[in-house]
């Protein structure tokens, strides 16, 4: 019988064929994140379908390859899009990239994506540095049989989010100029959006933010013992429901994409002063 850890190991040998150079960070790129992938140099890029048991992307805005390169001189992993419970994998699937990235070496995971915000404060394009999460997933990618190869039976995520880099992000956002929110994301399972009820329940649990993605990734690369940052982009206002309007795919894009070259720039300046 193949283990979690076979197919890991085959996939990591597969990637190693392609690329010799090593990385200590990795970031996954979620919607409007194109230009960061884009500013990296010397690339090569694996499309997910060639590298073993990796799953792939369905989701229109999601290129779908991993991309090796450097950034500031810093070699960096890139995952250009990520997948979703909603696409039909279960929650170990979604997180099976994270566990070869472990395996690359990767001791920092920088982590994006696009959220509903539910702060009233928080309006459209706001760039939010997650401190912590509500999950309220349907699965959890630590079920089953647990390989203490791979990380503890029962990991603790007191500090899922790494304190230290939230500190070094406010301080460069500080330094760029930029309005960088800190907030609490809640991840439910999609793809339909939100009711307005919903919305409520999630700001009465304490949530600031809440989208499709990120907690199943947070949770393995802890339970990998990696560091993890992770940002949102506020593609709509949900909170308070007197406010909501329709929401489109289209419009989030073109939301994200807008502020994407802001976030971007605060990673740039992250890996200028790594």
């Amino acid at each position: 019988m193949i283990t979690l850890h076979d197919k890991i190991q085959e996939s990591v040998k597969f990637i190693q064929s392609r690329v010799k150079t090593g990385a200590d960070y990795a970031v996954i790129l979620g919607t409007g994140l194109g230009s960061f992938a884009k500013s990296v140099t010397d690339q090569i890029a694996i499309p997910y379908h060639e590298i073993p048991y990796f799953p792939v992307s369905t989701v229109q805005s999601h290129s779908g390859e991993m991309i090796f390169g450097y950034k500031s001189g810093i070699p960096v992993i890139i995952l250009s899009g990520r997948f979703h419970y909603y696409e039909g994998y279960t929650a170990a699937e979604i997180t099976f990239p994270i566990r070869v990235l472990k395996a690359l070496g990767i001791k920092h995971l920088i982590i994006t994506n696009a959220a509903g915000g539910i702060n009233p404060h928080f309006k459209e394009g706001d760039i939010v540095s997650v401190t912590d999460h509500i999950n309220m997933m349907p699965d959890h990618p630590l079920r089953g049989q647990n390989d203490d190869r791979l990380g503890p039976r029962f990991p603790d995520m007191m500090e899922a989010y790494d304190k230290s880099s939230i500190l070094s992000f406010n301080k460069y956002a500080t330094e760029l100029r930029l309005d960088l929110k800190t907030g609490v994301y809640l991840g439910l399972q999609g793809p339909s959006l939100e009711t307005p009820a919903e919305y409520k329940m999630a700001h009465i649990l304490g949530a600031d933010m809440v989208g499709m993605s990120t907690i199943p990734e947070v949770i393995v690369a802890r339970h990998s013992e990696m560091k993890v940052s992770a940002f949102s982009i506020i593609s709509n206002v949900c909170f308070p429901t007197s406010v909501l309007t329709p929401t489109t795919v289209e419009q989030v894009i073109s939301v994200v994409n807008k502020s994407g070259d802001q976030l971007k720039k605060l990673l740039d300046r992250f890996f200028e002063k790594v």
